[in-house]
């Protein structure tokens, strides 16, 4: 493998007279709130008037791409980039394979430092949660770790393509899409799409939307509620059952997720559909995947609050509830990395003020004796012993004694704590709970298109 494919890029800069000398795969200068930023032209669509180009801004998230008028945002007097494709020299690449080498070579295995009796605190750096890594890595590299199974199969092509909408109305809902979602070409031509809150059905017309909403009704995610308290429901939803509604779930999801591209097949997948009620039925709110059978012993494959709920606390709501799902199964879970930035921080919330309320109040009514080992605390919450080791790192509280992992109750812990404690975040109540793990036969574990 390699060859003409061991290539990097460079730029070239040229004056610019007419925007028409711009193609894709060069940079130019815009404006962007009243600041200058440079830009990839990712895609041009000359079928409108004036001439629109999709632009990447240089060092900020993919989800900032979007359309833009050139003769509006483009500042012709700074001139324009073109791409320079040079091959890669070999003496370089075998540099790069020897320092990678020497690196893996000096790595030290945990334990052997420190073997006195001082308490060191753990360098993060030498924990890995299960596929989180703390060190940089280029697109690609993150491209190619990617895994090639459960619900993440991840094609480079995929990353690169152009979101197809500029707008999404999801019932009384408008929202801006992140990415991109393989819907039906002929839907893209006005940019923006309709999609029904109770069916996930989607239209290319408000027209066509409203007709259909007079006839449908369906009023609830099409699954078991399995969870009902005074402010939300959940749903368990077959994937194998109800194919058409969860394809439909999969392909709204993917316009607000970026890393995950989410099977078509959806037989080997069940849904925990989060919703809200009204006076007119449930409305979708978020949901998890979960794979019927984890080879990892992931409880989450994909997660997502819809961009109209979020930063209300549904995400944590979310978590919470995988966790109790994993509970009754008398399992520890994790969901399936890598892990959004967003989701990174939301699991990390999580764990940590589940670990910091549990070693609280074990330390408030036992003080004398405050022993518990992660095994334990694993088992009580359900979290993997790795999520532990990880979450109590991030706090700063693991230390390394005697060859063992130790946990150090600090002060501020204790601040963090009366703060949970005081804290009016809304819980999942396990009494609602009416939920048995399902069991599936050899044959219904048995998947294809």
């Amino acid at each position: 493998m390699g060859g003409d494919n061991d290539v990097k890029k460079t730029y070239q800069h040229k004056p610019l007279e007419e925007l028409q000398e711009i193609y894709e795969g060069c940079k130019a200068y815009v404006i962007k709130d009243d600041i200058e930023r440079v830009v990839e032209i990712l895609a041009i669509n000359k079928r409108r008037t004036p001439t629109r180009y999709y632009v990447h801004y240089d060092d900020f998230n993919k989800r900032l791409d979007e359309w833009i008028v050139a003769e509006e945002r483009i500042i012709k007097d700074k001139g324009y980039m073109i791409p320079v494709v040079e091959p890669e020299e070999p003496t370089k690449k075998k540099k790069k394979k020897t320092a990678a080498n020497k690196q893996q070579a000096s790595s030290a295995a945990p334990g052997e430092e420190g073997k006195n009796d001082e308490l060191n605190i753990v360098d993060m750096d030498s924990i890995n949660v299960q596929g989180i890594s703390n060190e940089k890595v280029s697109r690609e590299q993150e491209i190619n770790r990617l895994r090639t199974s459960g619900s993440m199969v991840q094609n480079p092509h995929q990353v690169a393509r152009i979101r197809n909408f500029t707008k999404v109305i999801i019932g009384e809902h408008e929202v801006e899409p992140w990415y991109f979602s393989a819907y039906p070409i002929e839907l893209t031509d006005n940019d923006v799409i309709y999609i029904d809150d109770f069916s996930l059905e989607f239209f290319g017309s408000k027209k066509q939307y409203e007709r259909f909403r007079s006839k449908c009704s369906l009023r609830h995610p099409p699954g078991n509620e399995i969870y009902r308290d005074d402010y939300v429901s959940f749903f368990e939803i077959d994937g194998k059952n109800q194919r058409k509604w969860c394809r439909n779930l999969c392909l709204l999801s993917k316009l607000f997720l970026d890393h995950k591209t989410l099977y078509y097949d959806v037989d080997p997948f069940l849904f925990y559909c989060m919703t809200r009620r009204d006076e007119y039925g449930h409305r979708l709110v978020g949901y998890f995947s979960k794979e019927k059978m984890s080879q990892e012993n992931y409880n989450v494959a994909c997660i997502l609050t819809l961009p109209q709920y979020q930063r209300k606390g549904y995400g944590r709501l979310l978590i919470e509830f995988s966790y109790e799902l994993s509970k009754i199964e008398k399992k520890t879970g994790s969901p399936e990395k890598p892990l959004s930035d967003l989701g990174l921080l939301s699991y990390r919330a999580y764990w940590s003020d589940v670990l910091i309320k549990l070693l609280c109040d074990i330390n408030a009514e036992n003080r004398l004796n405050s022993e518990v080992s992660v095994e334990e605390i694993s088992a009580l919450t359900s979290i993997t012993v790795q999520d532990i080791l990880h979450t109590a790192g991030v706090l700063g509280i693991l230390r390394y004694h005697k060859g063992q992992h130790m946990i150090f109750i600090t002060d501020e812990l204790l601040e963090r704590y009366e703060k949970i404690k005081n804290s009016k975040k809304r819980r999942i109540h396990p009494q609602f709970l009416h939920w048995n793990p399902p069991s599936f036969t050899q044959g219904q574990l048995k998947f294809g298109f």
